[in-house]
């Protein structure tokens, strides 16, 4: 004797209606919805942990770097010599008064990482010293050294008219980078209010000279390229000069610091 039959597979299910005008319209407009939400999602995440749009505010990394060049800095690779690195303002680096900032929707396409942050609160500079480095300027031929290893910086120093070089530094100066911390300089050495400007810096709480080596917390990348303008848009390597430097000691928990008063920007 066979099963008795299932009424439930006997009977014809309705044809599917066509949806009409607006109905496609809605279901386009919700896809739609999601591909942008998922975008920005996806987009905001890159800027927060993987890379980030800077524009360049002002001549202190000529020739590396031009006022109003977008870079792209990436947040992954761990900090090493010779990088260009951007960071937060340690406290008292910036001066003059704020530039003009972008509106609501700028400001919202900063976020999610479509426009390129226009903050002013972040600097620009070549990571020079690591914790533990000894940065001192300079020898006899003008030259700065880390670790006694003297730097050739012709590849990025800027130049001036005339054809040329500026001088690694007009400032003498002789550190020892605390732990924790790094010792930056601007390309454009003469228009650079970089660590060698601080060295006399006085805060509460704090020895002589603590603001001229930025926290390595305040970073937030390494700038790997420039994407505009297309006339100056390149890759931004590591300088072969600091392949030669020797390892740095251990990291003395403050900064030595050696330097005259011309020690100010």
């Amino acid at each position: 004797m066979g099963d008795a039959p299932d009424p439930t597979t006997d009977v014809p299910r309705p044809a599917p209606q066509p949806l009409t005008a607006a109905q496609h319209v809605w279901a386009f407009l919700g896809e739609l919805t999601g591909v942008v939400v998922g975008a920005v999602v996806v987009a905001f995440l890159l800027r927060a942990f993987v890379g980030q749009l800077f524009l360049i505010p002002s001549a202190s990394m000529e020739q590396t770097l031009r006022v109003d060049d977008r870079v792209v800095v990436e947040k992954i690779s761990r900090l090493q010599r010779g990088e260009v690195v951007v960071f937060a303002d340690p406290g008292g680096w910036l001066s003059g008064p704020p530039a003009p900032g972008r509106g609501p929707v700028g400001r919202a396409l900063e976020l999610v990482g479509v426009l390129p942050d226009s903050s002013t609160e972040h600097l620009i500079k070549r990571l020079v010293g690591l914790p533990g480095d000894e940065v001192v300027c300079c020898d006899d031929r003008g030259r700065v050294s880390v670790n006694g290893h003297p730097l050739d910086e012709t590849s990025y120093l800027d130049v001036v008219p005339g054809g040329g070089q500026v001088q690694p530094s007009t400032i003498a100066f002789a550190v020892t980078v605390p732990a924790g911390r790094l010792f930056v300089l601007g390309d454009n050495r003469e228009r650079s209010r970089d660590s060698r400007c601080h060295l006399h810096d006085r805060r509460p709480g704090e020895p002589e000279g603590a603001a001229a080596f930025v926290p390595e917390d305040l970073v937030v990348g390494r700038a790997i390229a420039v994407t505009w303008p297309v006339g100056h848009a390149r890759w931004l390597p590591i300088p072969a000069t600091v392949d030669a430097v020797p390892a740095a000691a251990a990291a003395p928990a403050q900064a030595a610091i050696d330097a005259g008063p011309e020690a100010s920007c």
